[in-house]
């Protein structure tokens, strides 16, 4: 076999492979040109990205600024300002010193210098590629300091471009890069932000302490745990500082930031040493966050044994290690006995909120009458409620609308409950506290009846059981009235059941304590639609899905007062068959001829709900009797009736969405198909914006209903009731529209 030939590979070829070892991703270019910045001497690095760093970066410094001379050179190889002899590496102690970076990145991008020095009367601009200037550096405005363009990150290495297929990913870690270099330069301001977004992800100020940039990335949980490290040796030549977490603070990851003479490292034996302490304090499986800075003698640290630099080599590594190792053991034992608690100061059922003690300027009403503390106008809250809500700026000025519902006419009345009670209902007759509720609804025929749910209003109704022999369902004793429902009936019965116990455990973790308080403080401005609502708390407009907080409500209800609702009976029996049969006619319930007919399908739901009536009567209040016909629906909150008109579309999901095989997912999604029925949904409010002619004045009576109750029924119930979840903060459930204060920074600059 012939041996190969040896050639000399060409200059191109080389430097892009070189360019490829510096430059692995784009955070790698991120790091080098942040370096340069720091270099220079900066006070402010400003870093905008378009797509992860492959589409656009660009790094901009306030620092000495590179001389029109040099433009020429400065993306050639081995070109720098920092070494001139081999020697200098003994005593190196800037950032860069080989000179590849910016040549690295203009054989892999397309790159672009603005420039500007102190003495010189206008900046300069350059473009390059493949280390080599396209023109010569024509004057431009610019500010002092050096703005690097960097476009098309690896365009002409399409192997590399396609494995960075995840832009979010290469941003993080451009975020991670970044968020390390302003905590350790506390006296440098960071921002570091996607093209055309306003806010900064990665923000810092030059006047703030290593503690605020950390609290700035990592948050409050991070920074309120934190011990100071702070140690010495002058026969090994180094000198470390930093903050480590004290044995209050756990994570899954560890979270490491090493600079080694200033320099972003990576150090595993470091990483074991400092871990090995660490379990002895912290739950298995669980981590520290540590920053540390270590000074070491630049003779005793060589730099130059990694292409991106990440890796350094020292001397007296292992004496180093442990002398480090000790000081951190000694301080988490000296932290080891004191921890940290909150404490409630206010006694439950104050007027005051939590916000308003830590923050008293932000609410006028806060602040007693006759003070000297003057408020400044950006901080008053002006709300009172015998003002005019949104409503009356709305309504047409012949035909006003008063802000309660109008008396519904006498043929659509409630009346009273008639005949003796049933079999079940004499079982009660010896207790005397009304637990249930009834209703009725005057309407000759059924589907008739389901056109206006106004004609449905609660009315007292047959006392509570005797106890029971049940393991999982005990009688509670009402002397006091102290313990009521939602729907203002007292509670009668303790639950026990686990799989209840567990969804009011999940409910109560998820809850958001910030938006709690909004809700219960909130001031309501007016119904935008059946949907939207205004709401203000303290200097805060916020726009309130209510259609998502009625449904998280009333499901929330059915979990906590499970078992123990009242009653709304129809006057006429509403037979499940001709619900379903409506159901079906819908488009929204997806029927196809490949489902078999209709009729049949009615017939099963019918028989099918017919086997589970026990259940719903006993949990739920959901009555059906032995002829198929819904009787009566459960009083979840009083003076609320929900909209009859997707009363069959409900039937048809309670037949075909609940799971019925397992008593968890049962409970949860037959709650959850409850709580969307008895939702306010726009679809069964009639729309009544642009009133026509036609329309008679009773539609008017409708509208003027439908808002009393979304006032004062839904976010009253809201204020007491309704443990908000998290999601409703991310999800756009409730959304922030203006704050008095960032108006009045808009109107100052007019």
């Amino acid at each position: 076999m012939a041996a190969g030939t040896i050639r000399r590979l060409d200059e191109a070829v080389v430097n892009r492979i070189a360019a490829g070892e510096v430059i692995q991703r784009p955070a790698n270019a991120v790091k080098e040109m942040i370096e340069n910045c720091l270099d220079a001497k900066c006070t402010s690095i400003h870093v905008i990205v378009k797509e992860g760093g492959l589409k656009l970066i660009q790094v901009q410094d306030n620092g000495c600024g590179i001389r029109k001379e040099d433009l020429a050179i400065v993306c050639e190889r081995f070109t720098t300002s920092k070494l001139q002899k081999f020697e200098d590496l003994a005593s190196i102690s800037t950032y860069g010193f080989r000179g590849e970076a910016l040549a690295s990145i203009s054989h892999v991008a397309h790159v672009t210098v603005t420039t500007k020095t102190a003495d010189a009367k206008c900046a300069y601009r350059a473009t390059y590629s493949d280390g080599k200037i396209k023109a010569p550096p024509k004057p431009c405005a610019g500010n002092q300091g050096t703005q690097i363009t960097v476009e098309d990150l690896f365009y002409n290495v399409l192997t590399r471009r396609k494995a960075l297929k995840n832009r979010n990913e290469e941003y993080a870690k451009i975020l991670e890069v970044c968020g390390r270099y302003a905590i350790h330069n506390s006296g440098i301001s960071f921002s570091v932000k996607k093209q055309g977004e306003t806010v900064s992800d990665v923000r810092t100020l030059s006047n703030a302490s290593t503690v605020d940039n950390i609290r700035s990335i990592f948050g409050n949980a991070v920074s309120r745990e934190l011990i100071e490290v702070d140690c010495e040796d002058t026969s090994l030549a180094f000198k470390m500082k930093g903050y480590i977490t004290n044995a209050n603070y756990s994570v899954k990851k560890c979270i490491f930031l090493l600079f080694i003479n200033h320099r972003l490292v990576e150090s595993a034996a470091l990483r074991k040493a400092i871990e090995t302490v660490y379990a002895a304090y912290l739950p298995k499986g669980t981590h520290p966050f540590l920053y540390l800075s270590l000074e070491i003698a630049p003779q005793n640290v060589d730099v130059n044994v990694h292409p991106t630099k990440h890796e350094v080599h020292f001397l007296h590594e292992d004496s180093i290690l442990e002398h480090v190792q000790q000081h951190i053991e000694s301080r988490l034992l000296g932290s080891n006995s004191s921890r940290m608690y909150f404490t409630q100061t206010l006694l439950p059922r104050a007027d005051c909120s939590s916000s308003e003690v830590l923050k008293p300027a932000a609410n006028s009403s806060a602040a007693p009458k006759g003070t000297s503390d003057k408020v400044q106008a950006h901080q008053m809250v002006r709300t009172d409620s015998r003002e005019q809500k949104l409503d009356a700026f709305l309504q047409p000025a012949n035909n006003p609308l008063s802000t309660a519902p109008r008396e519904a006419p006498a043929q659509g009345s409630a009346r009273p409950m008639e005949g003796a009670a049933g079999p079940q209902d004499a079982e009660m007759a010896d207790v005397s506290a009304p637990v249930e509720r009834a209703a009725r609804v005057q309407d000759t025929a059924v589907p008739g009846g389901l056109r206006d749910s106004r004609h449905l209003s609660p009315e007292a109704a047959p006392p509570r059981k005797r106890p029971r022999e049940d393991a999982d369902v005990e009688m509670e004793e009402d002397d006091s009235g102290k313990d009521m429902t939602a729907a203002c009936t007292p509670r009668r019965r303790i639950v026990n059941l686990t799989s209840v116990l567990t969804l009011q455990d999940e409910i109560s973790s998820q809850a958001h304590a910030r938006l709690q308080e909004m809700l219960r403080d909130h001031s309501f401005v007016g119904c935008v639609s059946p949907q939207w609502a205004l709401a203000q708390y303290q200097t805060k407009l916020y726009l309130l899905n209510t259609t998502k907080l009625s449904q998280e409500l009333f499901y929330q209800i059915l979990i906590y007062d499970f078992a123990n609702f009242g009653v709304l009976r129809l006057s006429e029996p509403a037979p499940v068959y001709e619900l379903s049969m409506l159901a079906l006619e819908d488009p929204e319930s997806g029927w196809t001829e490949e489902d078999g007919p209709k009729e049949g399908l009615a017939e099963y739901i019918v028989e099918f709900l017919k086997k589970k009536t026990e259940m719903l009567k006993e949990y739920f209040s959901l009555e059906i009797d032995e002829e198929g016909n819904l009787i009566g629906l459960p009083l979840l909150i009083d003076s609320y009736v929900p909209p009859l008109e997707g009363l069959p579309m409900f039937i048809l999901r309670l037949a075909t969405e609940v799971n019925w095989d397992e008593e968890k997912p049962c409970f949860e999604s037959l709650s959850k198909e409850l709580a969307l029925f008895y939702s306010i949904r726009k679809q069964y409010v009639t729309d009544e914006a642009n009133p026509t002619n036609s329309q008679t004045e009773g539609s008017d009576s409708g509208s003027a209903k439908w808002k009393w109750t979304v006032e004062h029924v839904l976010y009253k119930a809201f204020r007491t009731h309704l443990l908000p979840p998290k999601h409703f903060a991310e999800d756009g459930s409730i959304l922030q529209l203006a704050n008095l204060p960032d108006l009045y920074k808009v109107f100052e600059r007019c």
